[in-house]
């Protein structure tokens, strides 16, 4: 039985980063939903479980349905007689999550450290296959002409030249502005397709989905590189191209200034 809110609001707390991965094929992102299952949802129950008490986390972002993560950050404040960094408390934890979510580590932190606040840089990757393979079914997207990844990485060039990105943005978000700096935008070539690598502090809701959309309509030739700059500039996400599939973004990293200090 869980413990009275009265009794542990007397207790002190310690604040922890929570590093996790899921593949987000079976979820609406991680965002907690009414009606719709995420991940976030599911971890703050096993926490809660684990703690006897109401636990919530906060991550860094949100992630849309079908979207994966290999580094999520989430901040979460536990009871100090909570011993969380003991090896037993995260082998339960992942024990009684699904087989698709995985705690890595937690991360003591200061009482004031924010999970999405403090996110210096952010990454992600689009993965892209050829030919069809059932391996990379929910976990790539299957393109079947090969665009030119050349112009693509011309184009994707143009992105660090800007940073009002209201083109990519999902319509009627909240927020106070469309600006975001990027420091990486590239394209590589693998064994069986292309992945598209970007970086930067903050990111708009699809926006990654929204740019790659768009820069493959560059490598099929519907578009001139150049017409990236028309695209920007005109702030109308009618304008860019179709938000590919989610099966192939990943949130890849998240870095925090001082988290290499906490570690």
């Amino acid at each position: 039985m869980p413990f009275p809110h009265y009794l542990w609001s007397l207790n002190a707390v310690q604040r922890y980063f929570i590093e996790i991965a899921y593949n987000g094929t079976a979820y609406h992102g991680w965002q907690i939903q009414k009606n719709a299952l995420s991940v976030q949802e599911l971890v703050n129950k096993v926490l809660s479980t684990l703690c006897r008490q109401d636990i919530e986390t906060l991550g860094c972002g949100r992630t849309d349905t079908g979207v994966h993560a290999r580094q999520l950050f989430a901040h979460v404040d536990i009871p100090d007689d909570i011993d969380v960094l003991n090896l037993q408390f995260l082998l339960s934890l992942n024990s009684m999550l699904p087989f698709d979510i995985v705690v890595k580590r937690f991360i003591k932190v200061a009482p004031n450290a924010h999970a999405r606040f403090d996110a210096s840089l952010r990454s992600y990757e689009y993965h892209i296959h050829f030919t069809k393979d059932p391996f990379l079914h929910n976990l790539s997207w299957l393109l079947r002409d090969k665009p030119d990844i050349t112009l693509m990485n011309q184009a994707a060039a143009i992105l660090m030249e800007y940073k009002d990105f209201s083109c990519f943005s999902k319509s009627n978000t909240k927020t106070l502005t469309n600006n975001c700096l990027i420091q990486r935008a590239e394209w590589v070539k693998t064994e069986n397709g292309i992945v598209f690598h970007i970086s930067a502090d903050r990111f708009l809701r699809n926006m990654v989905r929204a740019i790659v959309g768009t820069l493959i309509k560059v490598g099929k030739k519907e578009m001139e590189v150049q017409d990236i700059r028309k695209v920007i500039d005109s702030k109308n996400r009618s304008v860019a191209g179709e938000s590919v599939a989610a099966c192939g973004l990943y949130l890849t990293e998240v870095i925090y200034p001082y988290l290499s200090l906490e570690k």
